[in-house]
C-alpha cells in the first residue's frame, strides 16, 4: 500500500539522520517527470572569527584574518569539484565574521564592481583594481575547480555626497554593504547583490534603491540572490518569485530561533510555500554573543518543492563545517528540460535517500479523511462530563503573545482565535511510555517583534507542563500526532513545517489552498515526537502601514 511504503521508508530515513546529519526526504506532493538536473552543494562554515571586532586592524592583518576563512573554502571548493559539482554556495558573513563597527571593518572592505556595467574577471586580470585580494582569490576559486561559486562579503562604495545632499549618503562619504558575489566557472565576476534587509548590522548600510539581482548558468538557468534576513521580505525576495526566479541563493547567517523559526525549518517551510529551490548555507557557531544574549548558529541545506538535502547540528555536537551535496531539478520555467531520478547513494561522503511520493490526490483525500474520521469516532466514545472545554491562555512566543488552546485528550478537535483569525486542529496524539508533555494549538496575527506583519497557527510542544512555558524553546519530543491544520489567511504566501525531535524535518504529507484562503495540512505516521506544526503566513502588503 502507498501509505505503508512512505512509512517504511521514512522510517529508514531516521536512522541515516542519525547516522550521517544529513538527509533527503520526501515531500507531500508528486516530483514531474523531468530530465534535466545538476550537482549544488553549500558549505556550512565554522568562521574563524576577529577575536576583537570592535578594534580596527590594518589592511594586512585583516587580509591576514580573511585568508583563514579562505583557505578554508579551497580545501571545500576542491573537495565539490571532486564529486562534480557545478555551483558551491558559501555563507553569510563568512570570510570576514560580524559584530563589527562601521570603522572598524573599513579596511576587510573591497570595492565591488557592477558586472551589469563592466566585464570583470579578477583571476586573469589582477592588476585592474587595487585592494581586491579577496575577490581575486575567490574567482581563481572558481577557475581552478570549474564551478560556479557564491560568497559573501564586505563592499565599499564611493556616494555622491558633496553633488547630491539628498542622497542617502553616510557622512563619511562612502557606503558599505552586505554583498553576495557570484563567479562563473571560468572566474568572471557575473553578480553582485547588496543585502536589502539589515539585522542589526551597524557595519552596513542598507542600499539606496532595492536590487533585483539575477544571472544565468549553462546547466540550470537562471538563479536569484538574497541574503538572510532578506527571507522574510517581500523585497527582494516575494519579488523575485512573482517575477518567475524558482531558484534562489541563500548565503544566511541565521540565528536559530524556536520553536517557530529554526532555520532549517524555515528554509524548508519557505521552498514548499514558495514553490523554489533554495540553496542555503548558514554558519556553525555556538554561543554567538548578541546585545540581546546569546544564540547558536547552524542548519544549512539544498531544498526543492520535492526533496530536502540538509544539516543541522546538535547541542554538544563538534563545532565543524559540512559540506552537503545534492542532485537538484531545474525549475527555471525558461529552461529547456528539467530533472531528475536521484537513486540511494554517497554523496559527498554522506549516505543520501530520495524517497518519491507516487501518491494521487485521490489518495490524499483519503489519508485526509482517515485522520479525521479517527479524530471523529474518538470524540463520541468520550462520555458526557468527560470532557470541558479547555479555557484560552495567552503565551508569547519569540515576542508575540500568541492567544493559546491546550490540548486536554489523545485525541479530538480543538480550536483558538487571536482576534478574528483562527485556526482549527483535529489530532489524534500517539504517547509515547509514561512521559508527560503539554502541547497547545496557538494563533497570532499581527505586527512580529514590530517588525512584519504575519498570521500564524502553530501546534508545539510546551516546555513545560506549565501554560506559561508554551512557546519557549524546546529541542526535544516524544508525541507524535496524526493532524489536520487549518487557518483561513489573509495572503497567499503561508510556508508550511513540521519539526520533529532533534531538529528533523518532516514534509507534511498534504496541503491544499482554498479561493477563500483557507490552507489545511495533513500529517501521520511521523517518525519522532513532534515539536512544531507550524503554517506560517506572510502578509507582505500590510508591512508598510
Amino acid at each position: 500500500m502507498l501509505f505503508m511504503s512512505l512509512r517504511e521508508g521514512t522510517m529508514l530515513l531516521s536512522v541515516i539522520v542519525f547516522s550521517s546529519l544529513s538527509v533527503s526526504t520526501a515531500l507531500g506532493q508528486t516530483e514531474p517527470v523531468v530530465d534535466s538536473s545538476y550537482l549544488a552543494a553549500v558549505y556550512e562554515h565554522n568562521v574563524i572569527l576577529n577575536p576583537d571586532p570592535r578594534v580596527p586592524l590594518s589592511r594586512p592583518a585583516a587580509l591576514q584574518h580573511m585568508q583563514r576563512n579562505l583557505d578554508i573554502y579551497e580545501q571545500q571548493a576542491a573537495r565539490a569539484a571532486q564529486q562534480g559539482v557545478q555551483i558551491l554556495v558559501f555563507p553569510e558573513d563568512g570570510i570576514q565574521g560580524f559584530n563589527f563597527s562601521r570603522s572598524s571593518i573599513f579596511n576587510y572592505l573591497e570595492t565591488i564592481p557592477d558586472p551589469q556595467q563592466e566585464s570583470w574577471n579578477p583571476c586573469t586580470e589582477p592588476g585592474k583594481y587595487n585592494n581586491t585580494e579577496v575577490l581575486q582569490r575567490l574567482s581563481c576559486m572558481a577557475r581552478r575547480y570549474n564551478l560556479y561559486l557564491v560568497a559573501n562579503m564586505a563592499d565599499l562604495q564611493p556616494c555622491p555626497l558633496k553633488t547630491d545632499p539628498s542622497s542617502s549618503c553616510p557622512p563619511d562619504g562612502h557606503w558599505q554593504f552586505n554583498t553576495n558575489v557570484v563567479f562563473s566557472s571560468d572566474g568572471l565576476l557575473v553578480a553582485r547583490y547588496h543585502k536589502q534587509n539589515l539585522y542589526f548590522e551597524e557595519s552596513f548600510d542598507k542600499p539606496p534603491q532595492p536590487e533585483i539581482i539575477t544571472f544565468d548558468t549553462p546547466f540550470a538557468g537562471r538563479f536569484g540572490l538574497i541574503t538572510c534576513f532578506d527571507i522574510l521580505f517581500y523585497e527582494p525576495t516575494i519579488e523575485l518569485v512573482e517575477k518567475g526566479v524558482h531558484q534562489l541563493i541563500y548565503p544566511t547567517g541565521w540565528f536559530n530561533s524556536l520553536p517557530l523559526l529554526d532555520s532549517v525549518q524555515f528554509q524548508s517551510a519557505f521552498s514548499l510555500g514558495a514553490k523554489v529551490t533554495l540553496l542555503a548555507a548558514n554558519l556553525r557557531k555556538e554561543n554567538v554573543p548578541l546585545t540581546h544574549g546569546y544564540k547558536t548558529m547552524t542548519g544549512s541545506g539544498i531544498y526543492t518543492p520535492y526533496s530536502a538535502t540538509y544539516h543541522h547540528a546538535q547541542k554538544g555536537d563538534p563545532e565543524e563545517g559540512m559540506l552537503l551535496v545534492a542532485r537538484v531539478p531545474v525549475l527555471d520555467p525558461l529552461w529547456a528540460g528539467q530533472s531528475v531520478d536521484t537513486e540511494e547513494g554517497l554523496v559527498g561522503g554522506m549516505m543520501v535517500v530520495t524517497l518519491k511520493h507516487e501518491g494521487t490526490t485521490a489518495c490524499w483525500e483519503m489519508l485526509k479523511m482517515s485522520v479525521r474520521t479517527s479524530v471523529s469516532s474518538a470524540a463520541q466514545s468520550f462520555e458526557p462530563g468527560m470532557l470541558s472545554a479547555p479555557e484560552t491562555f495567552n503565551s508569547s512566543v519569540t515576542y508575540d503573545p500568541f492567544t493559546f488552546v491546550p490540548l486536554m485528550e489523545t485525541e479530538g478537535e480543538v480550536n483558538v482565535c487571536n482576534g478574528k483569525f483562527c485556526c482549527n486542529l483535529q489530532y489524534r496524539r500517539i504517547q509515547q511510555g509514561d512521559s508527560k508533555e503539554l502541547y497547545a494549538l496557538g494563533a497570532f496575527a499581527g505586527k512580529h517583534h514590530g517588525i512584519y506583519f504575519i498570521q500564524v497557527c502553530a501546534l508545539l510542544r510546551c516546555a513545560g507542563l506549565d501554560p506559561s512555558s508554551c512557546g519557549q524553546k524546546v529541542q526535544e519530543a516524544e508525541s507524535k500526532f496524526d493532524f489536520v491544520l487549518e487557518g483561513k489567511f489573509g495572503s497567499t504566501y503561508v510556508y508550511p513545517s513540521v519539526l520533529a525531535s532533534k531538529f528533523v524535518l518532516e514534509q507534511p504529507k498534504q496541503l491544499e489552498t482554498a479561493p477563500d484562503g483557507t490552507v489545511t495540512m495533513t500529517h501521520s505516521n511521523m517518525t519522532g515526537g513532534l515539536v512544531t506544526a507550524c503554517l506560517y503566513g506572510r502578509m507582505y502588503h500590510l508591512d508598510n502601514e
